[in-house]
């Protein structure tokens, strides 16, 4: 070593505590280290879930489809002459029975023809009456009587007719209904043909539904349906199919479909929206199971059954769905302990503990 290196050699007890310092700093640090980040003992996962046994159940085929109420009938009641309307005798929400007179029509010139018809009818029953006197003596021939009897034929079907024209002045209900508007005033004048007032009879409702090509095969009429009305949420009405026609609408290639609602409590009113829900088959013995339960992935459909504490993929084809409920139609057995909790924690062979 050179000469002028010696001199700043330190003493050999100097270097012994400078190594020994520096071995216990090494020594702490390795054990901060090791504190903050301890060895994993890679124990399995475990997952909590609740399983349900599958049991085969009746499944209902049902198709649910937007309908319109329409009134049992509907009347636009017009005059059947001409004149200036005398009297109105019913206002708009009256309800009417079946001929009852609504309005007068002044029919004054047609009240002169009436008498007119009625006097020539007459004036021949008194000209028979005494032709066949005289026709008994032989005074006149049976062909002159003959044209006495035709005379007051035709005198018949005139004074008919007058009565015929001279009743056209009474407006009268065709059947019973409730007076949904008036459209004319008391002292107006209408033509024949003019519409005075509208009718309806709400008694039943007619609900009229448009059913696709793919399920109007699975209705007949008579068999029943249930009608939820948007105003009346949480209320549900028995229908009867009344009518499926037989020629599809050419814009949508639908079956218009109509079904039949008793209305007696006036709870439906015409033009309401409401949903009609048809059975198009009933399925006994299906697997269904909660439409939770199914997982999507990657456009396949699964679910996770647990065989002795593990659970396993099992890949679905589904069926008819029924409101919260689905048919699975291949990849699930009775027996089956599917998983309807925890199911999207777990993967295939996942360790799962049963609630």
């Amino acid at each position: 070593m050179p000469a002028f290196l010696k001199k700043f050699q330190p003493p050999v007890e100097v270097s012994l505590l400078f190594c020994l310092l520096c071995a216990l700093f090494l020594g702490a640090c390795s054990n901060q280290t090791s504190e903050a980040n301890p060895v994993d003992s890679s124990q399995p996962r475990m997952v909590n879930v609740i399983v349900q046994e599958i049991i085969p159940v009746t499944v209902h085929d049902i198709v649910l489809l937007p309908g319109v109420a329409h009134a049992w009938k509907e009347v636009r009641l017009a005059a059947e002459t001409s004149g200036r309307v005398e009297k109105l005798l019913a206002r708009e929400g009256n309800e009417v029975s079946k001929d009852q007179v609504l309005a007068h029509i002044d029919v004054t010139p047609l009240g002169a023809q009436l008498t007119r018809a009625g006097a020539a009818f007459e004036l021949l029953e008194e000209q028979l009456r005494r032709r066949e006197n005289l026709f008994r003596e032989k005074i006149i021939s049976e062909e002159e009587l003959d044209r006495v009897r035709v005379e007051k034929v035709h005198a018949r079907e005139v004074l008919r007719q007058a009565e015929i024209e001279f009743n056209r002045g009474l407006v009268r209900s065709p059947g019973r209904a409730k007076i949904n508007s008036l459209l004319i005033e008391a002292g107006e004048f209408v033509d024949r043909g003019q519409v005075m007032m509208e009718l309806v009879n709400t008694e039943k409702i007619k609900f009229q539904v448009q059913v696709p090509e793919m399920d109007v095969r699975f209705l007949n009429t008579g068999q029943q349906a249930r009608v939820m009305v948007d105003a009346h949420d949480e209320r549900i009405f028995t229908g009867t199919v009344d009518f499926i026609s037989f020629k599809a609408e050419p814009a949508t290639n639908t079956f218009r479909t109509q079904v039949v609602v008793d209305n007696s409590q006036g709870l439906i009113r015409p033009g309401m929206i409401a949903r009609v829900a048809f059975e198009r088959r009933i399925i006994p013995e299906a697997i269904a199971v909660p439409l939770s339960a199914l997982i999507d992935r990657g456009g396949e459909r699964l679910v996770y059954v647990e065989e002795e504490g593990t659970a396993r993929a099992r890949q679905v084809s589904i069926g008819v769905i029924e409101r919260d409920r689905v048919q699975i139609t291949r990849g699930l057995n009775p027996g089956d302990r599917l998983i309807v909790a925890g199911h999207r924690e777990v993967e295939e062979g996942t360790l799962v503990l049963v609630q």
